[in-house]
C-alpha cells in the first residue's frame, strides 16, 4: 500500500466520528449490506459518512489490509475499526452501542439529531 493511499485513508477516518467504507453512497448504495448499514445508522441520529470505494480495488485492498476484514462495508467508529452491522448489531443489541457513541460524540459536543421516525 501506498504511503499517499494510507494517508487518505486516515485524513478520511480522522475527519468522520462515523465512517462507512461500503458499496455505494448514503443516497445511492449499491448494495444491500451497505444500505443495511446505512439504515442501522439512521436510527441514532449522530451525524455519519458513507465513502464509495466500489471502483477503487487498491483503496479496498487496502482497507482490508489494514482491517484484516475482507468485506464491505467496513465501519470505524472514533477512529477505531469495528466491522460491519454483524458485528454492531450485538453491540447494540447488549446495549454496549449506544454508550460508546454518546461517549465519541459527546468528546466533540455533538448531540444525537432527534429522530422523529
Amino acid at each position: 500500500m501506498s504511503d499517499q493511499l494510507r494517508d487518505e485513508i486516515d485524513r478520511e477516518v480522522a475527519a468522520n466520528t462515523i465512517l462507512i467504507y461500503g458499496k455505494g453512497t448514503k443516497d445511492a448504495p449499491r448494495c444491500g449490506f451497505t444500505l443495511e448499514t446505512i439504515e442501522f445508522f439512521n436510527r441514532f441520529g449522530y451525524p455519519f459518512e458513507v465513502i464509495d470505494v466500489l471502483e477503487n480495488v487498491p483503496k479496498r485492498e487496502a482497507l482490508s489490509s489494514l482491517t484484516n476484514w475482507p468485506t464491505l462495508p467496513k465501519v470505524f467508529i472514533g477512529g477505531q475499526f469495528y466491522g460491519d452491522t454483524d458485528i454492531l448489531g450485538p453491540m447494540d443489541e447488549e446495549g454496549e452501542l449506544e454508550p460508546l457513541l454518546r461517549s465519541t460524540f459527546e468528546t466533540k459536543g455533538i448531540k444525537p439529531a432527534i429522530n422523529l421516525a
